[in-house]
């Protein structure tokens, strides 16, 4: 019965230590998100990636569409995460944006990170929506 005993803590140990180094790992890559949008997003997409447009959805002069918000108030909580990178990677010009591609600029683990750290921007509500769709 005690080696039943130990067997059962360990294993209840063992889940404990998992999930704070897994919240420890996603709060890591949010932080690491947050400074890849600070040096590469921010000047397009604005401060907590609230956008810069007063309306998104209005071309600019030039006949493009403004950089959206991405903190939940716009689009971007309704695609997959393919779409979402694959945006990142080849940029927006083919949506009627202008951004650029990133694909050369940025590694696998920065575009994660960055996807993490606008999912982390969203309301609760939106992010539960959006894992139970798309994780």
């Amino acid at each position: 019965m005690r080696n039943f005993l130990w067997v059962l803590m360990a294993i209840f140990l063992t889940g404990c230590l998992d999930d704070n180094d897994a919240n420890a790992q996603a709060t890591d890559s949010v932080a690491s998100g947050k400074k890849t949008f600070e040096e590469n997003c921010v000047s397009c997409h604005g401060e907590g990636a609230k956008g810069l447009a007063k309306d998104w959805k209005k071309k600019n002069a030039d006949g493009k569409f403004p950089a959206p918000p991405l903190n939940g108030t716009a689009h971007a909580w309704h695609h997959p995460p393919k779409g979402l990178l694959a945006t990142i990677n080849n940029g927006g010009v083919k949506l009627g944006g202008w951004m650029p591609g990133f694909k050369d600029q940025l590694n696998e683990t920065e575009k994660q990170d960055l996807l993490d750290y606008i999912h982390s921007l969203w309301p609760a509500e939106l992010q539960k929506i959006y894992d139970e769709k798309f994780k």
